[in-house]
């Protein structure tokens, strides 16, 4: 049964994620390799409760470490990212770092399997030591970023924090229903040349998608863009379907697509044009031909493909 609802309204105007977890989903023995006591010697002890993959983490970022493995003279490790911040020099003695490679505590790299970095989020998987970065790009359970446009919001998380932070920090508009009829107001004439606003964020069929209305130029021509974007991942986007409208006077311009996932960012979305497309002077006519202010109704509904 389709979710309905209805919406008028006016618009006139952490840390849980990048770390990496220290525990495996199933455990592995292994026999030492004959240079790893000597190259690891200063770094940290191997007691019965001080696993490899301890070992493998970097003592700057804590993330585990691929090779190449930096160490210095005395023994200490760490990744080569972390290299490049630390100036050469080692941050647990101090000595200078050259380009020393840590080729036992590799070799030993190259034979674990570790889970996934977003194992505390929900993923199972396991993978070999050279694949885990390229499963980790594109992980579903990855944090999502803040899909609030025309910002650098670095904030990260899923769903429901997102929405949260959305109602919360962005003081975005939330409406439960799959149907709206939105009258956006831009009196500001800068405001008219520069649009760039997600509009409100809809609750429906237990999930929630977001409205966006931006201006761009289509070549040298001014046009603004509306368009839909799922809160999740594109999978699930493909399973909706969204319909956007405006017009005034008679005349009246109609969008159907499917929304996009928030992995896909609004600047993404907008160059693709996958949206619908109003010209500016289109734009001014349907607002009461005042060029000076922007005032549209965007109405349309969200559906659930194959829903009866």
């Amino acid at each position: 049964m389709e979710d309905v609802g209805v919406v008028e309204c006016l618009t006139t105007c952490d840390g849980i994620y990048e770390g990496d977890s220290n525990h495996s989903r199933r455990r592995h023995h292994h026999h030492h390799h004959p240079f790893l006591a000597s190259a690891m010697s200063h770094n940290k002890a191997l007691s019965p409760a001080t696993s490899v993959h301890e070992l493998l983490q970097c003592p700057v970022c804590t993330n585990f470490m691929f090779p190449p493995i930096h160490q210095c003279l005395n023994g200490h490790t760490l990744c080569s990212v972390c290299k490049l911040r630390v100036n050469n020099r080692c941050p647990t003695c101090r000595e200078e770092l050259g380009d020393i490679r840590c080729l036992a505590l590799e070799k030993v790299a190259e034979s674990l399997e570790l889970p996934c970095k977003y194992c505390s989020l929900g993923c199972m998987e396991i993978f070999p030591y050279d694949n885990k970065l390229k499963h980790e790009a594109q992980c579903n359970f990855r944090p999502y970023n803040c899909p609030y446009p025309g910002s650098e919001c670095s904030v990260v998380g899923d769903i429901p924090f997102l929405v949260g932070h959305l109602r919360e920090d962005h003081k975005v508009d939330m409406h439960i229903g799959s149907t709206f009829n939105h009258l956006y107001v831009k009196s500001n004439p800068r405001e008219v040349d520069n649009a760039a606003r997600m509009l409100m964020v809809f609750n429906c069929y237990s999930q929630y998608f977001c409205l966006h209305f931006e201006a761009f130029l289509l070549g040298m021509a001014p046009v603004y863009i509306a368009f839909l974007r799922f809160m999740g991942d594109a999978v699930e986007a493909r399973k909706f379907g969204y319909r956007l409208e405006v017009g005034a006077y008679g005349r009246k311009l109609i969008w159907e697509g499917t929304p996009r996932s928030i992995r896909d960012s609004d600047q993404k979305v907008r160059d693709s044009h996958d949206g619908l497309i109003i010209q500016r002077n289109m734009a001014l006519f349907f607002s009461g031909g005042d060029r000076k202010q922007l005032k549209l109704r965007v109405a349309g509904r969200i559906w659930k493909e194959n829903s009866t």
